[in-house]
């Protein structure tokens, strides 16, 4: 959820962006410039690419050319991503049916739930919805 978060405010918090050939050996990215905790995103491995915390993810061994983005998430911005992602796992299912259930008197049909009047658009309610204007502060322009 941490990673969809950041990319839909279009902000990494980057602090410094490393490339070069980095190693990942026995589940852990082999690097001195990362605390432990701190979050990070790689690009151009095979296996790995994403965003992943210092020592808490198991990653598949490999060697990669590409580069490491050192992260300073907010904690605002990590308290709002278990929010989130404790939001979708009890209404994921719900947002993501095209269908509305509904039953009375013995007899039961589902019907689409999205607004057809509104260009096909669904009125069901998502994460970015629930949570965006929270997230807006924190939002890259470019």
């Amino acid at each position: 959820m941490l990673e969809e978060i950041l990319d839909f405010i279009h902000n990494y918090f980057v602090k410094e962006v490393y490339r070069g050939q980095f190693r990942i050996e026995s589940g852990v990215l082999v690097v001195d410039f990362l605390q432990n905790g701190q979050h990070y995103k790689i690009m151009g491995s095979v296996f790995n690419d994403g965003v992943h915390e210092y020592s808490e993810d198991t990653l598949h061994d490999e060697t990669f050319f590409g580069e490491v983005w050192a992260m300073a998430v907010p904690q605002a911005i990590l308290d709002i991503a278990k929010e989130a992602q404790d939001w979708v796992d009890e209404y994921g299912a719900i947002v993501d049916n095209p269908y509305q259930s509904e039953s009375f008197g013995g007899y039961s049909y589902m019907k689409g739930a999205g607004n057809h009047a509104a260009g096909g658009a669904s009125s069901q309610l998502s994460w970015r919805d629930k949570f965006g204007s929270r997230l807006n502060a924190y939002r890259k322009i470019s």
